[in-house]
């Protein structure tokens, strides 16, 4: 056990340079530092961590592309860590929030060990009944995605009809089971069989479709929601988004989490059915889940409680090793994942 001032290896998952398409796993690489287990003199307020767990998430992709506009967000740095999501141990803190045997969650480097002297966001875990790996998901950023999303903007009642695609990634599978907690009617499409019947028969959607089966998406959904859809929680743009917009009621809401099917493509599609927003009245709203991250405990008091009562299904795709980050990574967008995709660095 590595112990406090000790100097050790570090690995790190470095990233290559900017990428246009889909990444490849040799857009980054493996390479091993030092490094002193102990906050260096000087950082007042530095957290050193030991990463667990690392998650696997589609915004890294956007952070892989040069960035036109830096007030949207900050690229990756060529020849740096990457950056994201992870669950970890405090191994030496000059921070009056967190001591050492800590576990935290929040933004690390994609490396065994990180310093850590940004905290936006960064929290301490109080509940260790539960895996510690589910602050990379259902408790931590996804979780809270899917939460604040799906509640706040989309304003859910009893008894509406819901669709969600890319519904058995680590959003998507969460909305829906909110969805049902509420009573409404929920339809979700995700890209296999093996998908389509893990949000069937798991996660308890009352219908469920392989996308690429269906050579109109119009007609499809227009089969699954004879009378419309009142919300859609929007994980893929492009096509999908077009076919939703003229089959959403009156009214409807469309809460815009993502869209996977434009981050790979250097000139995104076009949306043509725009005209429907205006007379059918419907509200869409892009939302970032930063925004929240106030109200955090507000959600651990709902979702806490629905995981150790059994409410709700959670389902982890996992990958051993650091050393496999890149893979794992980079499968996220071809669809190989099942469930939320993580990286395990080291166990607790």
């Amino acid at each position: 056990m590595a112990v406090s001032g000790e100097t050790v290896s570090n690995k790190h998952v470095l990233f290559k340079n900017y990428v246009s398409g889909f990444p490849k796993e040799s857009d980054m690489y493996v390479a091993t530092t030092t490094t002193e287990l102990k906050v260096p003199d000087g950082c007042n307020n530095g957290v050193l961590v030991k990463n667990l767990y690392l998650s696997c998430d589609p915004y890294m992709i956007v952070l892989m592309r040069k960035s036109i506009d830096p007030r949207t967000f900050t690229s990756y740095t060529p020849g740096s860590p990457l950056r994201g999501y992870g669950v970890g141990k405090v191994l030496d803190s000059r921070h009056p929030g967190f001591k050492e045997g800590d576990f935290v969650w929040g933004t690390v480097g994609w490396e065994e060990y990180s310093l850590i002297t940004s905290f936006q966001p960064f929290f301490k875990i109080q509940d260790t009944d539960v895996p510690l790996s589910y602050y990379t998901g259902i408790l931590g950023m996804p979780g809270m995605t899917a939460y604040f999303g799906f509640y706040q903007v989309c304003s859910p009642k009893k008894g509406e009809r819901v669709y969600i695609s890319a519904a058995s990634g680590a959003v998507g599978q969460l909305v829906g089971q909110f969805a049902k907690l509420m009573g409404c009617y929920v339809v979700g499409s995700a890209g296999s069989k093996e998908k389509v019947d893990l949000l069937k028969n798991k996660f308890g959607f009352d219908e469920a479709f392989n996308y690429k089966e269906e050579p109109d998406l119009n007609a499809a959904l227009g089969r699954y929601f004879p009378e419309g859809i009142d919300i859609y929680f929007e994980n893929v743009g492009g096509k999908m988004l077009d076919a939703v917009l003229p089959n959403m009621r009156f009214r409807g809401r469309i809460a815009v989490c993502g869209m996977i099917s434009q981050y790979n493509l250097d000139k995104p599609e076009g949306v043509f059915n725009l005209m429907t927003v205006v007379y059918k009245r419907v509200r869409i709203e892009g939302f970032v889940v930063t925004d929240y991250y106030d109200q955090y405990p507000k959600f651990l008091d709902f979702v806490l409680p629905c995981i150790r009562e059994g409410k709700i299904k959670y389902m982890e795709d996992i990958s051993e090793g650091l050393e496999n980050g890149p893979a794992a990574l980079v499968g996220l967008f071809s669809g190989q994942n099942v469930g939320k995709k993580l990286v395990v660095v080291a166990r607790e």
